[in-house]
């Protein structure tokens, strides 16, 4: 029924695709008129649409138009015309939704219809890409496409100044990484001063290679840190308890979850070499964590795949692309654990100031939208997270690219054997090979195979990336053979050289699958660009780390028996792959989609901290905050702290004035005496004293706004709030963790985690802005006049101080959040487990 349905009214991509028909008959008509104009009238366009829009049109009765303008342009500045296509997938982008092209199809090209048309209402427009590289190389060639028709450009680089960044950032259209723009977006909520802001809103957004920045990476948090206190012997202390214990025996690995425990055996062990009765007493609880940390580091992550030692320093290997990641650590003490076990200087932990996730950061664009090669098939991921729909473009010419069935070999070795054997065969025929590879270890082995062979290769992998554009860009020459890990590259376009097509075009191969059918994709599409013959096929392992991870031993048994060195070629070997990537994938999604509804609540609590200190900045009335419900609150713990409440109705309180003025002068840094009207009254209904001390509390309050003057008084208050907050949030965000960090065990006691910890998360918000009002209001109480200047100055100077150091050390913390989730949790169980056993 559904593939009737189907045939009679077409897909739902169908549907969309024939309503944007009229749109594109439209610009292909205006297509001659814009041909006959000069190219000051093509330019002049561009300050008549801005009026148009500013009397009223909306963007959308501009687009034909707009989009007729940007083609003829880009014709006249660059010598390219926009294909229909690409006018498809820009009207697409300004929809706000996904364009799934393939690649070889112009993606560049296509982003500037949108982002012109976007751009006209004077608002910023960021164009996000992958790395530097490429945002630098698209600024620079697009600059001569907008700045014809008028609009600035700018681009954002690491190492920039803040008044860089800000002439970048008030461009009409301001091209970057996704790391840099959340960066500028948490320096920015940490300065004393609004016109040091670089960002100017977060309006619209093309996101490029949308599945690798919104999917892959999103569930890195992006964090701005200071140091804390801790030394490094405990890293180097566990480290040496965990050398050399063997599998099995001391400890066990689940290859499918990647995680490793500790066995009675491995504990008795650890507990010798530390000299320690009791591993899980309570006053171990570091230790235990650095110790599961320090078998992790030997056991779950390899040199040369997970990270490489460059010059002293570990340097994490992105496990999507194969590329450094400089400036990136893992958190919660790997990072430690891996510098003690290759015997480098361990740099200290830092303590978080600021954070937020790239799922959270997109979602605050008024408009979103993305283009990539491999969408589709994370559609109702991109749906659910982000309310982005997936539309398919279709290519400009058919794709002709043949896609291999896979084939498997029984051991890892076999098959790069086999790899070579395939490279060499095909190398013959002087067809250019791009390999793909899911390691830095596994390409410089294949690379091993290639010199026995003699067989003269370019490798790119995460040591040698600098030359990555260039060695991408010439895979496709004659009798050139590319060593890749995994997708390093993308976004550059590999054109087949002279005499190449007629060889068969680009010969892909991958020697190994991935955990999502998106990177396998992505690394095939490497090949067949705008119509161009290609071909890909894929080598596997029953060793390969899907495999291990994920199949079925008694599969494996019979692979072992009957099939030996042979290789198996049929075709229900893919489709059963797919379907195994489909589990995981859908397994990945149910993780993100839960790490997000956690990261959700410390979202909303951030921008509520956020607002707030915007509001501060923009010198709104701070004394409306502080002298209503938080004067009676701080009165209150005065009082109670005098004489703790019974409980009984009709309570009085004995006041012992002298007692009560001393207290008063601790608190306020001044004596604030008592009439003799007030102290006739040695006993008071509860009721009454707290009305006495909120009456002198406010009195106080407008006597020291008399002796600042009213000007000086908003100053102290808007200084002393605003190093209150960025205080108290520091600790509030190391509280968060450690809700986290234990919230799984709920589950245990039949309780919702996840709802736990909203409760909780709420209650700990709810103290911190009670806290953040009661201690501004004390220091505030404490400042004298005579000294009111110097301590506005001191004041402001902390602020900024903390703010500049602090921002040097912006990272991404790179573990993913639910292995540290699982660990963490672990841990918990396993020290419970222990110390009922040492209990009884």
């Amino acid at each position: 029924m559904l593939n009737i349905l189907k045939s009679l009214f077409g897909t739902k991509n169908d549907r969309e695709l024939r309503k944007i028909a009229p749109i594109l008959t439209k610009i292909n008509m205006l297509e001659s008129k814009m041909q006959l104009m000069s190219d000051g009238e093509l330019k002049a366009k561009t300050a008549e649409f801005k009026s148009r829009y500013q009397k009223g049109e909306t963007l959308d009765s501009l687009l034909a138009e707009a989009f007729a303008v940007v083609r003829e342009a880009s014709k006249r500045s660059l010598g390219k015309r926009h294909f229909d296509v690409q006018l498809i997938g820009g009207y697409v982008l300004h929809q706000g939704k996904i364009a799934e092209m393939r690649t070889g199809e112009g993606k560049t090209l296509t982003a500037t219809a949108p982002v012109y048309l976007n751009a006209l209402s004077g608002k910023s427009v960021h164009v996000v890409t992958v790395n530097e590289y490429l945002a630098s190389s698209q600024s620079l060639e697009m600059s001569k496409l907008y700045g014809f028709l008028g609009l600035t450009t700018g681009c954002i680089l690491s190492g920039m100044s803040d008044q860089e960044r800000q002439e970048a950032y008030c461009c009409d259209v301001t091209y970057a990484t996704n790391n840099e723009l959340g960066f500028d977006y948490l320096r920015d909520n940490m300065k004393v001063r609004l016109e040091d802001f670089v960002q100017r809103g977060h309006h619209f957004t093309i996101v490029d290679e949308v599945d690798s920045i919104l999917i892959d990476e999103a569930r890195t948090p992006l964090i701005i840190s200071g140091p804390s206190d801790t030394t490094s012997d405990k890293y180097l202390v566990s480290n040496n308890a965990i050398r050399g214990l063997r599998k099995e025996i001391d400890y066990t690995v689940d290859e499918k979850s990647r995680a490793c425990a500790l066995t009675e055996a491995g504990i008795s062990k650890v507990e010798k070499r530390l000299n320690i009765e009791n591993l899980f007493d309570p006053e171990n609880n570091e230790l235990v964590h650095a110790c599961n940390n320090a078998l992790r580091a030997h056991v779950l992550f390899r040199k040369d795949d997970h990270y490489i030692v460059q010059n002293g320093q570990i340097i994490i290997v992105d496990e999507f692309t194969g590329r450094l990641m400089h400036g990136r650590r893992f958190s919660d003490g790997l990072h430690q654990a891996l510098e003690a076990k290759e015997n480098v200087q361990i740099q200290p932990e830092n303590q978080t100031l600021a954070q937020v996730t790239l799922q959270n950061y997109f979602r605050m664009y008024e408009k979103l939208s993305g283009m990539t090669g491999t969408a589709d098939t994370e559609a109702v991921e991109f749906h659910n997270i982000y309310k982005l729909n997936v539309v398919v473009i279709p290519t400009n010419r058919n794709m002709i690219r043949k896609d291999y069935d896979d084939v498997l070999f029984l051991k890892q070795a076999i098959k790069f054997n086999a790899v070579a054997d395939e490279i060499e065969k095909i190398h013959k025929t002087g067809q250019p090979i791009l390999v793909g590879t899911v390691s830095i270890e596994k390409s410089e082995l294949l690379s091993e195979l290639l010199k026995k062979k003699k067989i003269p290769h370019q490798v790119l992998n995460a040591k040698h990336h600098e030359q990555e554009a260039h060695i991408i860009a010439e895979a496709g020459q004659k009798n050139r053979v590319t060593l890749s890990t995994n997708m390093a590259g993308r976004g550059t376009d590999i054109i087949l050289g002279e005499g190449v097509a007629e060889l068969g075009g680009l010969y892909v191969i991958g020697t190994e699958r991935h955990e999502s059918r998106r990177i396998d994709n992505q690394l095939r599409g490497r090949s067949g660009r705008q119509g161009d013959p290609g071909a890909s096929k894929f080598f596997l392992s029953w060793e390969d780390e899907l495999m291990r991870r994920f199949n079925n031993k008694a599969n494996q048994f019979i692979m072992e028996k009957f099939v030996g060195d042979e290789a198996i070629h049929d075709p229900r070997l893919t489709n059963v792959i797919s379907k195994v990537q489909k589990r995981v994938e859908g397994f990945n999604y149910d993780i993100r989609k839960q790490l997000l509804q956690y990261d959700d609540v410390l979202n909303q609590q951030r921008k509520a901290i956020y607002a707030a200190r915007m509001r501060i900045l923009r010198k709104e009335n701070v004394k409306e905050i502080l002298t209503g419900e938080p004067v009676e609150k701080f009165a209150r713990t005065i009082c109670d702290d005098f004489s703790p409440p019974s409980g009984l109705p009709g309570e009085l309180v004995a006041v012992d004035y002298r007692n009560l003025e001393r207290i008063l002068f601790r608190n306020f840094n001044k004596a604030i005496p008592f009439t003799s009207d007030e102290r006739r009254k040695e006993e008071v209904s509860r009721l009454e004293f707290y009305e006495l001390i909120t009456h002198k509390l406010i009195s106080e309050y407008e006597e020291k706004e008399k002796l600042f003057g009213a000007e000086q008084m908003r100053d102290i208050e808007r200084w002393v709030m605003l190093q209150t907050i960025d205080s108290w949030w520091k600790d509030h965000l190391l509280n968060i963790d450690h809700l986290k960090d234990g919230i799984g065990l709920r589950g245990y006691a039949q309780k919702d985690p996840l709802q736990e910890y909203k409760n909780e998360a709420f209650e700990l918000f709810i103290r911190l802005i009670s806290a953040i009002k009661q201690d501004t209001l004390q220091m505030i109480f404490r400042v004298q006049p005579n000294l009111a200047e110097k301590f506005i100055s001191e004041a402001k100077e902390e602020v900024e101080r903390k703010a500049k150091n602090e921002l040097k050390n912006s990272h991404a913390a790179h573990e993913d959040p639910e292995v540290a989730f699982e660990n963490r949790l672990e841990e918990k169980e396993t020290l419970e487990r222990k110390r009922a056993i040492y209990s009884s």
